[in-house]
């Protein structure tokens, strides 16, 4: 799978451009805050309707634009697709693939699948828990695009939950007898959706493990043992004690995660009524990174922290390429990765991806974007395009 053409109308800073691409590797080299990042953001984008960058589509549109459109020609094998997006300032997003409409923008999900590691994972490893929820449940949209409305419904059945609690603490504190009598329809909803998300996210933890602690060998040359431990609300025995080596956990079945839920839900009624939020369920996990038994954040140096942000990156990047469809290779994108390195990592990282079916390297100068990466060459300059032969 490759992107041959890329098209923006107003996304960014571009009121129009125009990239052709080839496979194999092509640099989008020039300095700072020309344009590079927005073009691989654009192609980001197309895979998985939203940005690195930021957490809401307005940005995304051009100052004074009522809308911006992201259009993907794709190859897939012998077939040929295109995927169009129209982020819209006011109203619903719209897609269309190959010139025809489709009934919601996500089901244009799986037409393009990337990878995009960016300065900006560093947060998955030292921020909080909601970014280390955001990856996976983008990887898990990325392998499976079904995913993306269990993703959406569990966050809409949150939200009306949350109301009804915080409806309810309010009455309880001013002496009135509130309301529950939905609470339980509520609770049936979460559990329900609830289970299917985080029976996904076990799996999805499962397999990933021995790839992430693979690609931090690799990257570190065997500085320290990365591993995954995922933390649920509902106790360790859902995900599984931390360990300083990979370990193949049991993944618990769909229905005991809905017993479990409820009776969760229920052991925090009170709590959850003075609170007025919801106390357990996956919106409340957290994906454990350690290195050598010790939590990586707070823990892991600068250079580690980028190590295991690059094993994230990479072992999503196996995970997709090893899921049964060589067709549907992902294309790697790399946004402004190796002026952080050191010439190390720099080189091993190279040596590890170049022989994807498509890399896309952002570089302020063509120094950055080593020799093992050599390819086609697209200078961006002022908003211009220009491939250099």
């Amino acid at each position: 799978m490759h992107v041959t053409h890329l098209s923006l109308a107003d996304f960014r800073s571009y009121e129009s451009a125009e990239l052709p691409l080839e496979p194999g590797v092509t640099a989008l080299v020039g300095p700072n805050g020309q344009g590079k990042t927005n073009l691989v953001e654009a192609i980001g984008y197309i895979a998985s309707h939203s940005s690195h960058r930021v957490s809401t589509d307005f940005p995304l549109i051009r100052a004074g634009a009522a809308r911006a459109v992201v259009r993907t020609a794709i190859q897939r094998d012998d077939r040929k697709s295109l995927v169009e997006l129209e982020i819209a300032a006011k109203g619903s997003n719209r897609a269309r693939i190959n010139r025809s409409p489709v009934t919601r923008p996500r089901d244009a999900l799986g037409m393009l699948r990337t990878v995009l590691f960016a300065p900006e994972d560093l947060v998955i490893v030292k921020g909080d828990p909601d970014s280390r929820r955001r990856f996976m449940d983008d990887l898990l949209v990325l392998r499976a695009p079904r995913y993306a409305g269990v993703r959406s419904d569990y966050d809409k059945v949150l939200r009306q939950r949350n109301a009804l609690l915080k409806t309810a603490g309010k009455a309880r504190r001013s002496g009135r007898t509130p309301d529950l009598s939905t609470l339980d329809v509520w609770n049936t909803h979460l559990v329900n959706v609830g289970a299917e998300l985080l029976y996904a996210r076990l799996f999805l933890v499962r397999a990933l493990t021995p790839l992430v602690a693979g690609s931090y060998e690799a990257v570190s040359l065997g500085q320290g043992n990365a591993t995954l431990t995922y933390r649920s609300t509902l106790g360790e025995d859902i995900g599984g004690p931390a360990t300083d080596t990979p370990v193949q956990m049991d993944v618990p079945g769909r229905e005991f995660l809905r017993e479990r839920l409820l009776a969760a839900m229920e052991e925090q009624r009170t709590s959850e009524l003075e609170r007025g939020v919801s106390l357990v369920g996956p919106h409340r996990d957290d994906l454990l990174l350690s290195l050598g038994g010790l939590p990586a954040k707070g823990y892991a140096s600068h250079g580690e922290s980028w190590s295991f942000a690059l094993a994230l990156r990479l072992a999503s990047y196996d995970l997709l390429r090893g899921d049964g469809d060589e067709s549907a290779e992902p294309v790697l994108i790399l946004d402004d990765v190796f002026a952080e390195l050191d010439a190390g990592r720099r080189e091993r990282l190279a040596e590890m991806v170049a022989g994807a079916e498509q890399v896309l390297v952002t570089a302020a100068v063509a120094e950055d974007v080593p020799k093992a990466l050599s390819g086609g060459r697209v200078d961006v300059v002022k908003g211009a395009v220009t491939r250099v032969h």
